[in-house]
């Protein structure tokens, strides 16, 4: 891997990250970014970044009582992460917390260790009067109530993004997602995963929608969240035509890479903010006599929002953030459908016939009706279930088991239940809490953790 201050001369430079990522099939890993949204249980007022009660004084707690690190970008500069080991604590702009695991082999080893994390959290947020909210998406502030977190990245996209897309706004500072960061072998395997994730993503979409409310109201929308992701800055974002090619590789992807605008350059504490510029540019000519150098292709990799994310990992972003129950059915799901031979195979010839403008249309539906909608002219619930058959089939003859000698299968139940009523989460939460008023305390009580 090269010196984040090393130059950058060419494509050869910008390929190394995905090469020295690959990985034999023995050392596949998994890893689980989860985010939730803390509010306070008497009024569901939001969790802010200062004050008495806020992220400041949870991270304190955190340092005093756990044993977590405070990272800050600058020395004296705010806390905007916490990190332990190889697990971390961060931050969405919106005061969002996500808690990312380090990568095992299990997705059941994952869980143990996510869980004895979040029970860290737990006693401090009620003894601060607050409950986490299971959901895709803060259900009852309006972008103006939410403040931001001070980061630098952040600052930038606070002012450029809503520039790209009218709901930007919403995505940065509301949503909240679940996300599995998965290895790959080699190029070829790495497109792979992609090019069939990214087909299968608005499905995997519906499947997971938890997101039905927005300030204060039902939004029409079973995921409110992946509604807000059609309307942000599409050079960013979305499904990556370039992957419904026969044959994408690595090249491709940096090529759409090189072409999205920059956010900032780092250099000695300092930001260089450079939002006309794309990578490209960048990489030619530089930005007020700053050249560039491995580490700001990291920077900008991350910088990068498509459904599925090419990186060291691979990271599958569409899901809606969830409650305990379907939490680990994201990661659950795939694995079994892409660490699996037979199941990728399977998934290919299912999806491979999905052309992109017809994905891409849908993608709306999908995300207003969930699995209760037409896609493809089939019922979207039987494509659901198709891909679920996959991944248990997949999980089975992986075979890693828990202490009670469990598969992994045991994480998908929940979400087996659901598909075989033709429901998803927002489904069953929008039952419970049905038109009761007050809607924040029956919302707090159907979502709260």
């Amino acid at each position: 891997m090269p010196k984040p201050d090393a130059p950058l001369r060419g494509m050869d430079d910008l390929l190394v990250l995905f090469h020295d990522a690959e990985k034999p099939r023995e050392r596949w890993r998994i890893g689980t970014e989860a985010e939730r949204i803390a509010v306070r249980r008497a009024d569901g007022a939001h969790l802010p970044y200062e004050g008495r009660i806020s992220v400041v004084a949870i991270f304190e707690a955190l340092i005093r009582e756990h044993g977590w690190e405070p990272e800050q970008e600058l020395d004296d500069g705010p806390i905007i992460a916490l990190r332990r080991a190889d697990a971390s604590v961060t931050l969405e702009p919106g005061s969002q917390i996500e808690l990312s695991g380090s990568p095992y082999r299990s997705v059941h080893e994952g869980k143990a260790e996510s869980d004895a994390h979040w029970a860290d959290l737990q006693p401090v947020i009620e003894d601060f009067g607050l409950i986490w909210l299971g959901l895709g998406s803060h259900p009852f502030a309006t972008v103006d109530q939410l403040g931001w977190v001070p980061k630098m990245r952040y600052e930038v996209m606070r002012t450029y993004m809503p520039t790209r897309g009218p709901m930007a706004g919403d995505m940065m500072t509301k949503t909240c997602t679940v996300q599995a960061n998965l290895d790959y072998a080699s190029e070829e395997d790495a497109m792979r995963k992609l090019r069939a994730g990214l087909r299968a993503q608005p499905m995997v979409t519906a499947m997971f929608a938890n997101s039905p409310w927005n300030e204060g109201k039902r939004s029409g929308y079973k995921s409110y969240r992946a509604l807000t992701w059609l309307h942000m800055d599409r050079d960013r974002s979305g499904l990556l035509p370039f992957a419904w090619k026969d044959y994408p590789s690595y090249r491709d992807y940096v090529e759409w890479a090189l072409d999205v605008p920059m956010f900032l350059v780092k250099r000695g504490g300092k930001a260089y903010y450079n939002t006309g510029q794309t990578f490209r540019a960048f990489l030619e000519n530089g930005f007020r006599g700053v050249a560039a150098r491995y580490e700001d292709w990291v920077v900008h990799l991350r910088t990068l929002f498509p459904e599925v994310r090419l990186k060291s990992t691979l990271e599958y972003r569409g899901a809606d953030a969830q409650g305990p129950d379907m939490l680990y059915a994201l990661p659950a799901l795939w694995k079994g459908l892409l660490y699996d031979e037979d199941s990728l195979r399977g998934l290919e010839r299912l999806v491979d016939p999905w052309s992109f403008p017809e994905v891409q249309r849908q993608r709306d539906d999908l995300a207003r009706l969930g699995i209760r909608t037409k896609f493809m002219n089939r019922e979207a619930a039987d494509w659901a279930g198709e891909i679920l058959e996959l991944a248990e089939s997949g999980l089975r003859r992986i075979g890693e088991t828990n202490a009670a000698g469990e598969d992994e299968t045991v994480l998908l139940r929940p979400l087996r239940d659901l598909l075989e009523q033709a429901r998803c989460p927002a489904d069953r939460l929008l039952e419970e809490v049905g038109e009761d008023f007050p809607l924040r305390q029956a919302v707090i009580g159907a979502a709260g953790l």
